[in-house]
């Protein structure tokens, strides 16, 4: 390996270790906890080394999301997979968006409500966000229903699972009804 090759893999490992602490500190504090200094005494690297990764939290808030939307991407196929048929399908699509959003709040934070600078919905959208899009639309394109666009329908409907996530965790919703909402959404869909 050449003496080039080892300084980018290290540097590529010191740019994991800067997003996976990051992550783990809003995960247990929230993201007002994650401050490049912190960062710095947790990694024990000092700032610049970290201002050489990234030029501020904006940028590490959207590294972690887009880790999170190829987590999410995943965690959507490998459900889908698994059903048999277009309403099984939706089910437990709507299900692991859900059970995603939950376990992991902050960056479902950072995917969707905090500023990383990313792009959404444009033709510079980063790869991982559209490959999130793609994943739920995949499913959700096949029940749209005659006339409708598969593209706008799955927007709808990933919004409605935003606000469940949402609304949910931010308890404006009775966390006993949380099933009987989501079937209410599946049943709605015009397909068998």
């Amino acid at each position: 390996m050449s003496v080039q090759e080892r300084k980018e893999r290290e540097r590529a490992e010191r740019e994991r270790l800067i997003v996976a602490t990051a992550r783990e500190l809003a995960e247990q504090q929230g993201w007002d906890a994650v401050t490049t200094r912190r960062l710095a005494e947790r990694i024990e690297y000092s700032q610049p080394v970290l201002y050489s990764h990234f030029r501020g939290k904006r940028e590490i808030i959207g590294a972690v999301a887009l880790q999170g939307a190829t987590e999410l991407a995943v965690a959507v196929r490998a459900a889908t997979a698994a059903a048999n048929g277009p309403r099984p399908r939706v089910h437990v699509l709507a299900r692991a968006y859900l059970d995603y959003a939950e376990r992991n709040p902050a960056v479902y934070d950072a995917l969707f409500q905090l500023d990383g600078g990313l792009a959404y919905a444009q033709e510079d959208t980063p790869e991982p966000l559209k490959d999130a899009f793609a994943a739920l639309l995949e499913t959700l394109g096949e029940v749209a229903g005659d006339g409708i666009a598969p593209g706008l329908f799955t927007e709808v409907f990933w919004s409605s699972l935003h606000g469940l996530a949402t609304l949910t965790r931010t308890r404006r919703l009775l966390p006993e009804d949380a099933e009987a909402r989501l079937e209410l959404l599946v049943d709605r869909l015009p397909v068998t």
